[in-house]
């Protein structure tokens, strides 16, 4: 578990990242693929946290790989969900992705990585994960009373109902998929709607902080906004 500041902190959990912030209890956002709750347990325990604090998870969007814990940790926690309301349907559905509904399947990013990738890992990812309530839904700059405030960016591309979540006072934007920082920083792998998912970062990046963390890829740690808004605005 990497510490970030004094109250957040990354979990790596192979394939991406979660984020635990102290400040009312613990606050959980994503829950990685399923079959990742021990994991999450054993990280906070040896940091010294105790995982029976954590009293919300909040959902950046619905993909398997950030919510295919999601129905275990709830049991277990007996917590709230929270979710955008464009992806909080699907997730009540079990459904993990928009074309496993039928939409349109995503768009890959260009670039030879990408592609490898896709090929090689995401192609065969579940478009499916247990079914499971969410219990709230959170909006364009709701405030979450957790670390002085953290604000709900709506940063749809990757998928409709994609958020950003801006702890203001600890200076840290957790950026989930909206984008990455795997080969350096730059777009997702898959998007539903490239040019939106472009406009998200801008308009995430808009706002002041100096560090960063991201589903995938190293965190930010210096200069984050700033980072973003050279290499984005030259989309």
């Amino acid at each position: 578990m990497k510490q970030i500041t004094a109250n957040i902190y990354q979990i790596s959990l192979s394939i991406v990242n979660v984020f635990v912030i102290e400040g009312n209890g613990l606050t959980l956002i994503d829950t990685g693929p399923a079959g990742s709750a021990d994991k999450i347990f054993a990280e906070l325990k040896k940091a010294g946290k105790n995982p029976y604090n954590i009293n919300r998870i909040i959902l950046t969007h619905l993909h398997s790989d950030h919510t295919g814990s999601a129905a275990e940790l709830k049991r277990k926690l007996k917590v709230p969900l929270l979710a955008h309301p464009a992806d909080a349907t699907l997730i009540e559905k079990g459904l993990s992705s928009r074309s496993g509904n039928g939409d349109q399947p995503m768009q890959l990013s260009p670039g030879a990585i990408n592609w490898l990738i896709y090929h090689t890992f995401i192609k065969r990812a579940p478009k499916t994960i247990e079914p499971v309530k969410i219990d709230e839904l959170i909006n364009e700059n709701d405030l979450i009373p957790v670390a002085g405030g953290l604000r709900i960016i709506h940063t749809p591309g990757h998928s409709a109902g994609h958020i950003s979540v801006l702890a203001k006072n600890e200076g840290v934007l957790i950026a989930a998929d909206s984008c990455a920082n795997s080969a350096g920083l730059g777009l997702s792998i898959l998007y539903e709607d490239r040019e939106s998912g472009i406009q998200s970062i801008r308009k995430a990046a808009s706002h002041n902080f100096e560090k960063a963390g991201f589903g995938h890829g190293k965190l930010i740690m210096k200069d984050a906004a700033k980072q973003m808004r050279q290499v984005f605005g030259r989309f």
